[in-house]
């Protein structure tokens, strides 16, 4: 039986608003940004290509629990996986 894998997200044709991202501590997530005033969490992986994930509506009490959290890759994927999403081209990370 063949397994049916869901295609990757689209990259979105706007412009990407400057989330400055830091790296982090984890096997799964690169880097995490936050804008306090738009409520977007960016987030970058250290698998892929780089893309920049932007997720809408995301509090400031969840971006403080993410970033602080044992673990970040687990945290992601119980509450961040599931929110919509604008996916940016890579761009560099700062360390």
């Amino acid at each position: 039986m063949n397994k049916q894998y869901t295609a990757p997200a689209p990259f979105t044709d706007e412009e990407r608003p400057g989330i400055r991202l830091q790296t982090v501590d984890s096997s799964q997530v690169k880097a995490i940004g936050y804008d306090e005033e738009a409520q977007t969490l960016a987030v970058t992986f250290t698998r892929g290509v780089g893309a920049i994930y932007h997720y809408p509506n995301v509090t400031k009490e969840i971006y403080e629990a993410f970033i602080g959290a044992e673990s970040i890759g687990q945290f992601f994927g119980k509450f961040i996986k599931p929110l919509a999403f604008k996916k940016y081209e890579p761009e560099a990370v700062e360390s």
